[in-house]
């Protein structure tokens, strides 16, 4: 394979103007933005095998992880989710935020969703 080349505009959301935007999908990673524009989120979901890194770069967003643990992520934090973890963000901030994703190792049908939204109890989940 060779060298690929993508800038942040070769994003396209999976909303429109918000959610993930793949910039790079494989052989051994995907990258891309996670966009939230005010008052959105990205739904609450896990991966079986694979880990993610988030590398915020701009806004204010809060960042749940297995429904309990609430991290407030500003521009430069790092935060990367174990396989299993269960990661879901929301925007309440009146800017947009941005974080860039790195998924690995590349897999892209591990991505299970398990709904809950905050303020509700922790949901039960399979496996």
């Amino acid at each position: 394979k060779t060298m690929e080349h993508r800038t942040f505009s070769d994003a396209e959301f999976r909303f429109g103007d918000h959610g993930p935007g793949y910039l790079i999908r494989g052989p051994r990673t995907d990258a891309g933005i996670v966009r939230l524009t005010p008052g959105t989120d990205a739904s609450n979901h896990y991966h079986k095998d694979l880990e993610e890194t988030f590398y915020v770069i701009r806004g204010k967003a809060t960042m749940w992880i297995n429904c309990e643990d609430r991290y407030e992520l500003v521009a430069g934090d790092v935060y990367q989710a174990a396989p299993g973890e269960m990661h879901y963000f929301i925007n309440h901030s009146d800017e947009v935020f941005e974080a860039i994703f790195v998924k690995a190792p590349y897999d892209p049908a591990d991505g299970v969703q398990v709904p809950w939204l905050e303020g509700e109890p922790k949901p039960e989940r399979e496996g």
